[in-house]
C-alpha cells in the first residue's frame, strides 16, 4: 500500500466537525493492546500485537488463508469461494463462511492494497456490514521482533439501530475476535508451526527493492 493509501485508510470516518470518542484497553499479557474509536460515520477498532518473529514471516502468515482458518476456530471460519488456500494477493477475493453471534453468515472481501511486507488492506465486497475496511500494518522493531497493527473500520446496517448495536456489543465482539486471532498468529510465528502454512518459495525471502 502506498503511503497515501495508508493515511487514507487510517483516517476513514474522521471527518471535520464530527466528534470522536476514544476508549483504550490495557495490554493482554504484555503482548497486545487495543482501542476503539467512535464517530458519527464508522467505528474503528485498533489492535497492536508484539511478535518475536521477522516481519516478512508475519506478513505472509497474516495473508495466509489456511493460517486464518486455523486462527479463527472460535467462529469456525472456512474459505468457500475465491482464494480458498495459500497466500492471497492484490485484487483477489475470498468468501468466508462462519458463525458469528450465533448466526451463520458469509463475508466476501477483496485485497485492495498490498505492499509486502509492510502493509495490506482488505475491503468488504458483500456481507452483513454496511461497510468494512481492514488495514494490516507491520513494523520491524528488529530483525526478529515485529509490531503488527490491525485497524478495522466498520459500520453496521440499519442506521441508528446499527450504531447502537456497535456501541452495545458489536465492537466489543469484533475486538475479542481480532485479539483471539492475533494470539494464534503470534503462537504460529514464534514457533516452528508457521512452516506448515507458508510455501517454500515464500519462507524468509526478502522482498525485492
Amino acid at each position: 500500500m502506498s503511503p497515501v493509501s495508508i493515511r487514507r485508510a487510517s483516517t476513514i470516518g474522521h471527518h471535520k466537525g464530527k466528534v470522536n470518542f476514544y476508549l483504550e484497553s490495557p495490554s493482554i499479557n504484555g503482548h497486545s493492546e487495543s482501542s476503539e474509536y467512535y464517530n458519527h460515520s464508522m467505528s474503528i477498532i485498533r489492535t497492536t500485537t508484539l511478535i518475536n518473529a521477522p516481519k516478512t514471516r508475519i506478513f505472509d502468515l497474516a495473508r495466509s488463508i489456511d493460517a486464518h482458518m486455523a486462527s479463527t476456530s472460535q467462529s469456525n471460519e472456512r474459505a468457500v469461494e475465491g482464494c480458498t488456500s495459500g497466500l492471497i494477493k492484490l485484487g483477489q477475493t475470498v468468501t468466508w463462511e462462519a458463525k458469528h453471534l450465533g448466526i451463520k453468515q458469509r463475508l466476501t472481501v477483496r485485497i485492495s492494497a498490498f505492499d509486502r511486507p509492510n502493509s495490506f488492506a482488505d475491503e468488504m465486497v458483500s456481507g452483513a456490514f454496511k461497510e468494512m475496511h481492514h488495514v494490516h500494518q507491520f513494523h520491524a522493531l528488529s530483525e526478529s521482533q515485529t509490531e503488527m497493527t490491525d485497524e478495522l473500520h466498520l459500520r453496521a446496517p440499519l442506521g441508528l439501530l446499527g450504531r447502537i448495536a456497535e456501541v452495545l456489543f458489536l465492537n466489543a465482539y469484533m475486538k475479542r475476535f481480532l485479539l483471539a486471532r492475533n494470539r494464534v498468529l503470534k503462537e504460529l510465528a514464534e514457533s516452528d508451526l508457521w512452516k506448515e502454512f507458508l510455501p517454500n518459495d515464500s519462507i524468509e525471502r526478502k522482498p525485492r527493492v
